[in-house]
């Protein structure tokens, strides 16, 4: 019998938890010579969602709870889950607010039992998005593909793992991760499942506009160097426009005609410095990934006194 984990990562989700689990369960229950475990990683919640799970864990004996210290971030969650998750034969990460339909998941299932490696849900739609939102994310896809030459365009967080990708992910040794993007990186062979966002039910999001943005610019920099060798490219360009106007002050002063002022000389400045000052910033940038990477903290640090025993015993296996 093969044995399947459901790696769910929650932030803040009281109010929603005890109505979108029964729906995820009832996803699994028609699969047969199935073992479902189902994970669900607190990344450090401030409301009751420990205290809810806590609740609904007796109605759902495969259900297991861990909880980290504080909020980590999605992809410390994910990557705690997977880490926990290495028993098993397969390993399905999914969003619980159910903008992932978990009735795709017999269908992932179903490839992975045909030999694929990995299965993930394609959004066709994005479903009750502004058109603000949908820009931003068109523009991340673009940019990110342009730079890391990696094909992320409507991908999603919702995927089935077979066992040996999820080893290879948790041997990757970087801090700063990027669970699709090394996903599409790492090359398995894989398959795409279209599916529509659905409109979310109960709850709010907890992701604003500057956590995405900033979730953005770690992705692409965990994927590129490009930037740095457009700083490269920009010092060029910049040394190549003050020669030019450096050129034709010399001719106009040379052949009397120079007029006097200082119009030239400040925008040569402004455009110089605004130049250097994007390229420190891009560097420095850089330079704090790199201080995250070698001082080695661990991902995440888990609460054992609010996770289950459950729990304890996978980690004390592994």
């Amino acid at each position: 019998m093969k044995k399947i984990t459901l790696v769910i990562p929650v932030f803040n989700e009281a109010l929603a938890i005890d109505k979108h689990l029964p729906i995820i369960v009832e996803s699994l229950t028609h699969q047969p010579h199935i073992d479902w475990h189902i994970l669900i990683v607190d990344d450090g919640s401030t409301d009751a969602t420990v205290t809810t799970l806590q609740v609904l864990q007796p109605t759902y004996p495969h259900l297991s709870v861990l909880c980290l210290n504080r909020n980590f971030g999605k992809e410390a969650a994910i990557y705690a889950g997977l880490q926990h998750s290495r028993h098993a034969d397969a390993v399905i990460v999914m969003d619980s607010d159910l903008q992932h339909p978990p009735e795709l998941i017999p269908q992932m299932v179903q490839l992975w039992t045909q030999g694929l490696q990995v299965v993930e849900g394609y959004k066709v739609e994005r479903g009750q998005e502004t058109w603000f939102s949908r820009w931003l994310a068109n523009s991340f896809y673009f940019i990110f593909s342009l730079l890391s030459n990696l094909e992320l365009k409507n991908h999603s967080d919702f995927k089935l793992l077979d066992k040996t990708v999820v080893h290879t992910y948790c041997d990757l040794p970087e801090r700063n991760r990027f669970f699709r993007g090394m996903v599409q990186w790492m090359g398995f062979t894989s398959a795409q499942l279209p599916f529509t966002v659905p409109a979310r039910q109960h709850g709010t999001s907890t992701w604003s506009r500057l956590k995405l943005l900033k979730y953005s610019f770690t992705a692409i920099m965990a994927f590129s160097s490009t930037l740095l060798y457009l700083v490269t490219f920009l010092g060029v360009l910049s040394f190549c426009v003050g020669l030019l106007i450096s050129g034709i002050a010399l001719y106009k002063k040379f052949m009397g005609s120079a007029i006097g002022g200082f119009t030239t000389v400040i925008l040569l400045i402004f455009f110089m410095s605004s130049i250097l000052m994007i390229a420190l910033g891009l560097i420095g940038v850089y330079i704090a990934k790199i201080y995250d990477e070698v001082k080695c903290r661990p991902h995440y640090l888990i609460n054992w006194r609010k996770s289950t025993m459950q729990n304890q015993q996978h980690d004390d296996a592994l």
